[in-house]
């Protein structure tokens, strides 16, 4: 009877000077679990511009559980990593990041929590060496999707974690061409045990990601997983109205009470102009986000589209 198979998803991005360290030492700490479990490591590669590509395949050929995936383009750090996650085949697979910011040192931590019985083992950062500024203001977004998700979110939790086979065949389910994994993984239910880290700075290299990258990431969450802001939209404007309609009340009777006193001036009216011109355009610009993520989704593009894979054909051995 085979062993039970352990997938480890590794998505690569322009990280040559981190990716062949990490497979060793992932493949370092597996070494204490070859006798219970057979691994692959699948490196999904973003169409990196450096070698990481070149290294990955040096590995494969070195040794077939590793295996590689080559994007035909760039098709960002939400489609790829989910689409490597659907095609690994373990009986528990576990995602993290080439950067070392989700430690490898914790796979033995992961791997003890699913033989529990867990089917979902997340890892929560409650602490990072990142610039405190940036942990803040995540911390801060986390809180705000939290209350006003219509699911129970996990803060803190960017993915690093791993999943049982059957979590991995619930997710092959959802018919989504842009997904929010830390929403899907909320949505499919069952209990989850959590391991807290602190999370390190990058080993090597400077980071891919930029601010339009977080700002699309943090947008897909909420239009995914709230209505809160088309509802507040609403009752703001509701809300509006009303002090409107009563200024204007109040405007017109000390214009009459005061005819001659009373001088109307341009001034109230140009700024109550451009306050209303730029309520508007923010809510124009929520509901331009849910409509973009419609159209998204209407579309039904592939995740992404393979250039090369490397090593699929063969067996862990």
């Amino acid at each position: 009877m085979n062993k039970p198979l352990l997938s480890f998803v590794i998505p690569c991005y322009n990280e040559e000077e981190n990716i062949g360290l990490l497979i060793a030492k992932v493949k370092d700490i597996l070494r204490d679990f070859e006798e219970k479990y057979r691994y692959e490591i699948i490196v999904i590669d973003n169409d990196s511009a450096d070698r990481s590509a070149e290294i990955v395949k040096q590995e494969c050929t070195r040794d077939k559980r590793v295996k590689l995936i080559v994007n035909s383009r760039n098709f960002g750090w939400i489609r790829s990593p989910y689409y490597a996650l659907l095609q690994a085949k373990g009986d528990a697979v576990m995602l993290l990041a080439a950067d070392f910011q989700d430690p490898p040192e914790l796979i033995p931590q992961f791997i003890r929590k699913w033989e529990e019985g867990f089917k979902i083992v997340i890892g929560v950062k409650d602490e990072s060496d990142e610039s405190a500024l940036m942990f803040a203001v995540r911390k801060l977004y986390y809180h705000f999707i939290d209350k006003i998700s219509s699911n129970k979110l996990f803060k803190n939790f960017t993915g690093f974690g791993l999943y049982d086979k059957k979590i991995i065949t619930a997710l092959k389910s959802f018919d989504d061409p842009y997904p929010y994994f830390r929403g899907l993984i909320s949505e499919v239910g069952f209990q989850k045990a959590v391991i807290h880290f602190r999370q390190p700075t990058r080993k090597r290299g400077i980071s891919a990601s930029n601010f339009y990258a977080l700002y699309d990431v943090a947008m897909l969450g909420i239009t995914s997983y709230s209505k809160f802001p088309l509802r507040f939209a609403t009752m703001v404007g509701f809300i509006m109205s009303g002090i409107s309609f009563i200024i204007a009340l109040v405007y017109l009777f000390l214009k009459l009470t005061y005819w001659y006193n009373f001088p109307a001036g341009n001034a109230p009216t140009v700024i109550g102009l451009f306050f209303i011109g730029s309520v508007q355009l923010f809510f124009i610009g929520i509901l331009g986000e849910y409509i973009g993520a419609i159209h998204t989704i209407v579309q039904k593009r592939p995740l992404v589209i393979e250039k090369e894979r490397v090593n699929f054909d063969d067996s862990a051995e």
